[in-house]
Protein backbone atom coordinates (compact mmCIF):
# COMPACT_ATOMS: atom_id res chain seq x y z
CA UNK A 1 0.00 0.00 0.00
CA UNK A 2 1.33 3.30 -0.54
CA UNK A 3 2.39 5.56 1.92
CA UNK A 4 0.15 8.30 2.25
CA UNK A 5 0.92 11.79 1.20
CA UNK A 6 1.37 15.33 2.85
CA UNK A 7 -2.20 16.99 2.74
CA UNK A 8 -2.08 20.76 4.17
CA UNK A 9 -4.28 22.63 5.19
CA UNK A 10 -6.05 23.70 1.67
CA UNK A 11 -5.54 20.47 0.39
CA UNK A 12 -8.14 19.69 3.45
CA UNK A 13 -10.67 22.25 2.19
CA UNK A 14 -10.66 21.05 -0.93
CA UNK A 15 -11.39 17.59 0.11
CA UNK A 16 -13.85 18.36 2.44
CA UNK A 17 -15.75 20.42 -0.27
CA UNK A 18 -15.81 17.95 -2.84
CA UNK A 19 -16.85 15.06 -0.40
CA UNK A 20 -19.92 17.23 0.18
CA UNK A 21 -20.50 17.83 -3.47
CA UNK A 22 -18.61 16.33 -6.12
CA UNK A 23 -20.02 18.43 -8.83
CA UNK A 24 -18.56 21.46 -7.60
CA UNK A 25 -17.14 23.24 -10.11
CA UNK A 26 -13.61 24.57 -10.44
CA UNK A 27 -15.07 28.34 -9.82
CA UNK A 28 -17.10 27.35 -6.50
CA UNK A 29 -14.46 25.23 -5.28
CA UNK A 30 -11.27 27.90 -5.63
CA UNK A 31 -13.78 30.05 -3.88
CA UNK A 32 -13.97 27.68 -0.71
CA UNK A 33 -10.13 27.31 -0.75
CA UNK A 34 -9.13 30.53 -1.47
CA UNK A 35 -7.09 30.30 -4.42
CA UNK A 36 -7.43 30.93 -8.39
CA UNK A 37 -9.48 28.38 -10.33
CA UNK A 38 -6.07 26.99 -11.73
CA UNK A 39 -4.24 26.72 -8.94
CA UNK A 40 -7.61 24.37 -7.59
CA UNK A 41 -7.59 22.41 -10.72
CA UNK A 42 -3.77 21.38 -10.33
CA UNK A 43 -4.42 20.90 -6.81
CA UNK A 44 -7.07 18.34 -7.61
CA UNK A 45 -5.20 16.74 -10.43
CA UNK A 46 -2.72 15.74 -7.81
CA UNK A 47 -4.76 14.86 -5.59
CA UNK A 48 -6.20 12.52 -8.27
CA UNK A 49 -3.10 11.14 -9.13
CA UNK A 50 -1.69 10.19 -5.87
CA UNK A 51 -5.00 8.60 -5.43
CA UNK A 52 -6.24 10.68 -2.71
CA UNK A 53 -9.59 10.91 -4.79
CA UNK A 54 -10.40 7.57 -6.05
CA UNK A 55 -13.57 8.25 -8.05
CA UNK A 56 -16.48 10.48 -8.20
CA UNK A 57 -19.76 8.58 -7.78
CA UNK A 58 -23.45 9.44 -7.38
CA UNK A 59 -24.62 7.98 -4.14
CA UNK A 60 -28.23 6.56 -4.53
CA UNK A 61 -30.10 6.06 -0.94
CA UNK A 62 -31.29 2.68 -0.76
CA UNK A 63 -34.96 2.45 0.21
CA UNK A 64 -35.08 5.27 -2.50
CA UNK A 65 -34.72 1.95 -5.62
CA UNK A 66 -36.83 0.04 -3.09
CA UNK A 67 -33.67 -1.83 -0.71
CA UNK A 68 -35.74 -0.93 1.79
CA UNK A 69 -33.84 -3.69 3.95
CA UNK A 70 -30.07 -3.61 5.45
CA UNK A 71 -28.05 -6.29 7.25
CA UNK A 72 -25.14 -7.03 8.29
CA UNK A 73 -23.72 -10.44 8.47
CA UNK A 74 -20.86 -12.23 10.45
CA UNK A 75 -19.58 -14.95 8.41
CA UNK A 76 -17.69 -17.88 9.59
CA UNK A 77 -15.82 -19.79 6.74
CA UNK A 78 -14.83 -24.01 7.14
CA UNK A 79 -10.52 -23.85 7.99
CA UNK A 80 -7.98 -23.65 5.50
CA UNK A 81 -7.20 -26.83 3.58
CA UNK A 82 -3.63 -27.61 2.31
CA UNK A 83 -4.75 -28.22 -1.11
CA UNK A 84 -4.12 -25.33 -3.15
CA UNK A 85 -6.79 -26.12 -5.29
CA UNK A 86 -9.43 -25.39 -2.84
CA UNK A 87 -8.76 -22.27 -0.83
CA UNK A 88 -11.70 -21.76 1.21
CA UNK A 89 -10.75 -18.04 1.65
CA UNK A 90 -10.13 -17.66 -2.31
CA UNK A 91 -13.19 -19.02 -3.06
CA UNK A 92 -15.54 -16.62 -1.04
CA UNK A 93 -13.21 -14.05 -1.50
CA UNK A 94 -14.12 -14.50 -5.90
CA UNK A 95 -17.69 -15.47 -5.06
CA UNK A 96 -18.49 -12.35 -2.97
CA UNK A 97 -17.78 -10.11 -5.60
CA UNK A 98 -20.64 -11.45 -8.14
CA UNK A 99 -23.25 -10.82 -5.26
CA UNK A 100 -24.93 -7.95 -6.28
CA UNK A 101 -27.08 -7.60 -2.80
CA UNK A 102 -23.16 -7.63 -1.00
CA UNK A 103 -22.68 -3.82 -0.98
CA UNK A 104 -19.18 -3.90 1.78
CA UNK A 105 -17.09 -7.10 2.98
CA UNK A 106 -14.59 -6.61 5.19
CA UNK A 107 -12.17 -9.48 6.51
CA UNK A 108 -11.94 -9.52 10.25
CA UNK A 109 -9.72 -10.49 13.04
CA UNK A 110 -11.64 -12.49 15.60
CA UNK A 111 -14.13 -15.39 15.94
CA UNK A 112 -16.06 -14.28 12.53
CA UNK A 113 -13.94 -13.96 9.65
CA UNK A 114 -16.17 -11.36 7.25
CA UNK A 115 -18.50 -8.86 7.86
CA UNK A 116 -21.10 -8.21 4.88
CA UNK A 117 -23.06 -5.32 4.93
CA UNK A 118 -25.89 -6.55 2.45
CA UNK A 119 -29.07 -4.69 0.45
CA UNK A 120 -32.25 -5.84 -0.03
CA UNK A 121 -35.65 -5.23 -0.90
CA UNK A 122 -37.66 -6.95 1.89
CA UNK A 123 -37.35 -10.13 4.67
CA UNK A 124 -38.34 -12.58 1.41
CA UNK A 125 -35.29 -11.28 -0.58
CA UNK A 126 -32.71 -11.48 2.42
CA UNK A 127 -34.48 -14.96 3.38
CA UNK A 128 -33.52 -16.04 -0.26
CA UNK A 129 -30.10 -14.49 -0.68
CA UNK A 130 -29.10 -16.59 2.46
CA UNK A 131 -30.85 -20.07 1.90
CA UNK A 132 -29.91 -19.79 -2.07
CA UNK A 133 -26.37 -18.06 -2.39
CA UNK A 134 -24.43 -17.70 1.19
CA UNK A 135 -25.23 -20.44 2.78
CA UNK A 136 -25.47 -22.49 -0.69
CA UNK A 137 -21.41 -21.76 -0.63
CA UNK A 138 -19.17 -24.33 0.16
CA UNK A 139 -16.49 -22.50 1.79
CA UNK A 140 -19.30 -20.23 4.56
CA UNK A 141 -19.56 -22.77 7.97
CA UNK A 142 -21.91 -20.74 9.71
CA UNK A 143 -22.95 -16.86 9.63
CA UNK A 144 -25.03 -14.40 12.21
CA UNK A 145 -27.23 -11.70 10.88
CA UNK A 146 -28.13 -8.21 12.72
CA UNK A 147 -30.76 -5.76 10.47
CA UNK A 148 -30.70 -1.94 10.77
CA UNK A 149 -33.40 -0.04 12.53
CA UNK A 150 -32.40 2.99 12.23
CA UNK A 151 -29.38 4.69 11.01
CA UNK A 152 -28.24 7.04 13.33
CA UNK A 153 -24.89 8.36 10.79
CA UNK A 154 -24.55 7.41 7.39
CA UNK A 155 -21.61 8.91 5.48
CA UNK A 156 -19.23 8.29 3.06
CA UNK A 157 -17.12 11.42 3.82
CA UNK A 158 -13.77 10.65 5.81
CA UNK A 159 -12.40 13.21 8.69
CA UNK A 160 -9.85 15.20 6.39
Amino acid sequence: MDAPIELDAIDRRILRALQLDGRLTYDALAAEAGLSSSAVLRRVRRLEEAGVIGSYVALVPPERIGLGLTAYLNVRLEKQTESPLRNPRDLFRAAVQTWPEVVECAALTGEMDYLLRVLVQDMQHYARFISDTLLMHPSVQDCKTSFVLERLKNTTAVPV
